[in-house]
């Protein structure tokens, strides 16, 4: 699995709204055992505050989804079975994300 590979959200019960998350880590911690995700929503409803900077619009599979930037969180690297894209192209967009987050401009 590389950075930028998009998964099936491995929370079943989440996939309605959140169907896929996206590898934020980079490759050169491969030898973890944990992967740092951000989750990829279908439809994010508005919230006072986050700019579309933080929550870019992404393709995936030829859906539109958003980043969720703020809801990054470890994952067990066992769970991601068979990525269904990358977003090596849009990279930049998820990297001003983390960076608006972290941050602040």
């Amino acid at each position: 699995m590389a950075q930028w590979d998009v998964f099936a959200n491995p929370s079943p019960r989440m996939r309605q709204v959140l169907p896929y998350v996206v590898v934020l880590q980079s490759d050169l911690l491969s030898g973890l055992g944990t992967r740092l995700v951000a989750p990829l929503a279908r439809q994010l409803p508005t919230q006072p505050g986050i700019t579309a900077r933080l929550s870019p619009a992404l393709d995936v599979c030829g859906e539109r989804v958003t980043l969720v930037a703020q809801e990054c969180a470890p994952v067990d690297a066992r769970a991601l079975r068979d990525p269904v894209a990358s977003l090596r192209e849009q990279s930049h967009l998820i990297v001003d994300a983390l960076d608006a987050m972290v941050s602040g401009v």
